[in-house]
């Protein structure tokens, strides 16, 4: 079966990469029951040869399927169906809806101390940041300063604190940066979204700055969401395997 002759290939939908459609593939014969809670998928071998995909992108849709908590991987032993549908993805050591609310209640009100406390210096960092990210190419150098651009946001506030917090999370950050952009093609938006709130800091203005993360916040909520829970309109079609 190659992928690149399924359904998903003639819709005249969002473009989808390799990646995203063998994890649709798999998440669908998941979803439907062709690979039970306990069931062992087969083995990569037998995937990339059946899927005729290769094996680098055979193994980012496991690790996506891991991500969302519909299979573990274990060493040595393969890789085992725990969950039938997606409930609450995970990211590092925190779920989803943990980390988005503490999102929620710290790096709101940072934006808006940051936009009143903001120095010069602060300021031509954020610039800087933002330039290179509008520039990069590449999605791992891209989440990289995704995650800077965040840590650059909270030293801007002027509160130790709140950097120290934003650190600890910046491994779960990069991670759901890395899975919002491979499967929700987040980047662009994400800029825009990044440059609203840069404007905002630069203007001094609390409210806009306030407004501008929580906006950026709404939609990383609405991508993960979409993810999550696609429409079903097209879950009976044949092969499963649109996005």
């Amino acid at each position: 079966m190659n992928l690149s002759d399924s359904p998903t290939a003639g819709q005249p939908l969002r473009r989808v990469s390799a990646m995203e459609a063998v994890l649709a593939h798999l998440r669908g014969a998941i979803e439907r029951g062709e690979y039970a809670v306990g069931d062992k998928l087969p083995s990569e071998a037998e995937l990339c040869r059946t899927l005729e995909i290769s094996r680098p992108v055979l193994r980012e849709a496991l690790r996506a399927l891991q991500t969302m908590g519909l299979t573990v991987s274990k060493t040595g032993k393969g890789t085992f169906v725990v969950a039938s549908a997606v409930e609450d993805p995970t990211f590092g050591d925190y779920a989803a809806s943990d980390l988005l609310e503490v999102r929620r209640h710290i790096e709101i009100p940072v934006a808006g101390y940051a936009a009143l406390r903001r120095t010069p210096e602060n300021l031509d960092h954020l610039a800087h940041l933002l330039d290179r990210m509008e520039r990069e190419t590449d999605t791992t150098a891209w989440v990289a300063m995704d995650t800077l651009f965040h840590l650059a946001v909270a030293e801007a506030a002027q509160n130790p604190v709140f950097r120290r917090v934003i650190e600890e999370i910046r491994d779960a950050l990069a991670r759901q940066s890395a899975f919002l952009n491979e499967l929700g093609g987040r980047r662009e938006q994400s800029n825009r979204e990044h440059r609203a709130i840069v404007e905002a800091l630069t203007d001094g203005s609390e409210t806009d700055a306030v407004d501008a993360m929580s906006h950026h916040l709404d939609r990383v909520e609405t991508t993960l969401t979409d993810i999550v829970r696609p429409t079903r309109t097209d879950q009976h079609k044949e092969g499963g395997t649109e996005a």
